[in-house]
């Protein structure tokens, strides 16, 4: 298990059976365990999901063409979790959901 400190400063698990769940589900990230860490730390820009879930996208586009969407739940100031991840070609699906935080440019 991997912990990611969200923006918010709570520590977000990468447990692994959320990894198996992951990888299962979207093959094509099983490399980039350490982006979607990277993800939860260092994001472009967080959108309100489903049930409190976050939705963390960090675009890698100049590394390899895709925007990493990382979902993830705070569920207390000193725990959370990630729920699943997966690759994007765009950001734009999520432009109707509200932004909770966005990196400053």
């Amino acid at each position: 298990m991997d912990i990611a400190i969200s923006k918010n400063g709570i520590p977000i698990r990468l447990t692994s059976e959320r990894w198996q769940h992951i990888t299962t589900g979207h093959p094509e990230i099983a490399d980039y365990y350490y982006e979607i860490l990277e993800t939860i730390e260092t994001p472009d820009i967080i959108y309100e999901g489903n049930n409190d879930a976050k939705i963390a996208i960090k675009n890698f586009q100049e590394t390899f063409r895709k925007f990493v969407v990382v979902v993830y739940k705070e569920t207390s100031a000193k725990d959370g979790f990630i729920i699943t991840a997966h690759f994007s070609d765009s950001e734009q699906k999520f432009k109707k959901k509200k932004i909770l935080w966005k990196r400053q440019s």
